[in-house]
């Protein structure tokens, strides 16, 4: 067992006896000492009593009057979302069923920033007893968008974050921001691709999201005389991401499923499928339909899945038994942002599950 993500506020958080993640007090500080709350040198008396009052206790009640005695107008816009994403999460008495209730209503009235928080929590939860780098790595693209690189069949995401700041500082801060505006030299961009070499050194690495995860899922040898080897992947980045998400529907629906990386979908009696993200949905909605589409769009396909439950019964009834397939797709800048809720919200679900 290795621990990992020492950042996302894991150690702070109390464990239910489902398996569950309860909030406290340590946890909540974690949101008040990031920079969105963190006083500045401008911040007026009010805001310095408001923010040392709710470290003091996290969980106190703040009454409108003393937002309104905020000066600063960003200020009082950033406590306010605090404090909702706060009181939600204290009503709802878990991270797990917090995150569920938020996108079960329909309504997202809190920061993208503070969902992907709550999903890393989950996962460092769901990945607890991980032994695998490459597990824990593809866990990364539930709460991080990635930016994906193609090159002679290999495909590769890093951390867009990472990289575009690396791009834009060489890792050098604003130190290298300044040398990079003077035109002077920066040194060469390093990220390591994960392989079994290296995979030791990224326990300790976890936090800085630097590790490069190839997700080639099938290689191609030309044998000569017309003939082409194929081959899978041991260690293919998608296999890993296809673990972590039978975890993640198991730990928040109580569900067993398995998933296993396409690369086509080949079945007249296709019923069901859900996107991983944005475009991933409009064009496997486009597919099933009989929609053309461009061949930009599908090359930007980065794999198809296909999901089955364990039991059938858990399924509606309509498509029990039939697989649902998945799909993950990269947006036209090459980036991938990967919405795990999809899978919560749109399998085939019995209604006793639901």
């Amino acid at each position: 067992m290795q621990n990992f993500w020492t950042s996302s506020g894991y150690s702070q958080l109390q464990r239910t006896a489902r398996g569950w993640l309860a909030p406290t007090d340590d946890y909540l500080r974690l949101f008040l000492s990031r920079p969105e709350l963190a006083l500045l040198p401008e911040s007026c008396a009010a805001e310095h009593a408001l923010h040392e009052a709710l470290l003091a206790s996290p969980s106190r009640p703040v009454a409108q009057t003393q937002l309104q005695a905020l000066q600063d107008g960003d200020a009082r816009e950033s406590y306010s979302l605090f404090l909702r994403f706060r009181d939600g999460l204290l009503d709802a008495g878990t991270l797990e069923a917090y995150y569920l209730n938020l996108f079960r209503s329909g309504s997202i009235t809190i920061p993208p920033l503070f969902i992907d928080l709550i999903a890393q929590a989950i996962l460092r939860n769901v990945l607890d007893d991980a032994a695998d780098a490459y597990e824990v790595r593809a866990g990364e693209m539930l709460f991080r968008r990635q930016r994906i690189s193609t090159q002679d069949g290999q495909v590769l995401a890093g951390d867009r974050d990472v990289i575009d700041m690396l791009n834009e500082t060489s890792g050098l801060g604003d130190f290298g921001r300044f040398l990079a505006e003077a035109k002077a030299p920066l040194r060469s961009i390093d990220m390591q691709v994960l392989t079994d070499e290296n995979a030791h050194d990224y326990w300790q690495a976890s936090n800085r999201h630097s590790f490069l995860l190839d997700l080639t899922h099938e290689v191609s040898k030309d044998l000569s005389h017309g003939l082409v080897f194929t081959m899978t992947r041991a260690r293919s980045g998608l296999k890993a991401l296809a673990r972590v998400l039978e975890k993640w529907v198991q730990h928040l629906l109580g569900v067993a499923v398995s998933i296993k990386p396409l690369q086509k979908v080949d079945d007249a009696a296709w019923r069901w499928h859900v996107g991983l993200d944005v475009e991933a949905t409009v064009l496997l909605n486009d597919l099933y339909e009989g929609k053309p589409v461009e061949p930009e769009r599908m090359q930007r396909l980065l794999s198809l899945f296909r999901l089955d439950f364990a039991n059938p019964q858990e399924m509606r009834a309509d498509v029990a038994g039939k697989p649902v397939y998945l799909g993950l797709m990269m947006n036209a800048e090459g980036v991938l942002r990967l919405k795990p809720q999809n899978l919560l919200l749109n399998l085939p679900l019995a209604g006793s599950i639901q």
